[in-house]
């Protein structure tokens, strides 16, 4: 029964052509710092956007765990 439910869900899904498309967001401070405490490792997020309602590259602040604060995040190919 559950594995019924789950295939229709993934179906549903399949069969949708909606505007909805996966974009990767990449923090813009982490290549530029110098701090020698923390990695250079680049924060990465992935979310949805509308492509209709927003046509321009997303931008959002979110948590970048490397630099321990809140920065600007840019959409990437």
């Amino acid at each position: 029964m559950y594995n019924r439910k789950l295939y229709n869900k993934v179906l549903i899904k399949m069969a949708k052509k909606g505007t909805r498309v996966v974009v990767t967001l990449e923090c813009t401070e982490a290549r530029t710092s110098t701090d020698p405490k923390r990695s250079n490792g680049v924060s990465r997020y992935t979310t949805e956007k509308n492509r209709r309602n927003t046509t321009e590259r997303l931008e959002l602040k979110k948590f970048n765990p490397h630099l321990n604060r809140m920065t600007i995040h840019k959409e990437i190919k």
